[in-house]
């Protein structure tokens, strides 16, 4: 996979999405696929990112709640001890959790490991601090 038109059709082909507008996918992840108890879901966002005019980047991306809402310094915490392939950032008035891969030379299961390790940290997260399945 090596470029964002090839993202999108696999994604499309894989995923649910939601939404698609320019350099930006969103898709409802969900956790049922991979546990049929388990019917919670959670928001994903996939854009391109272009770093520095000329390297093309995936950020995948997924609110948790609203900053204002949140001990941050817990909720860092938490991220920082559970987490291996995401961190945190704020994002408008929302947390989320978000990683980034280069484009280039990509190989699928660099993009949907991180993706469902991302998406399942963010639920984890949005119910241990937010008490909901809300994203």
């Amino acid at each position: 996979m090596s470029t964002w038109r090839d993202l999108v059709q696999y994604v499309s082909e894989e995923y649910e999405v939601i939404s698609s507008e320019g350099d930006e996918l969103r898709i409802l992840f969900n956790f049922e696929a991979f546990d049929e108890d388990d019917e919670r879901t959670q928001v994903v966002i996939i854009a391109r990112e272009v770093l520095d005019a000329k390297h093309e980047w995936v950020q995948i991306a997924s609110p948790v709640g609203l900053a204002e809402k949140v001990d941050l310094r817990a909720l860092l915490t938490e991220i920082g001890q559970s987490s291996i392939a995401c961190g945190a950032a704020i994002m408008g008035e929302h947390v989320v959790l978000r990683h980034s891969l280069p484009l280039k030379d990509l190989d699928i299961h660099e993009f949907t490991d991180p993706l469902e390790l991302l998406a399942g940290t963010a639920d984890q997260i949005e119910e241990m601090f937010f008490g909901g399945d809300n994203y």
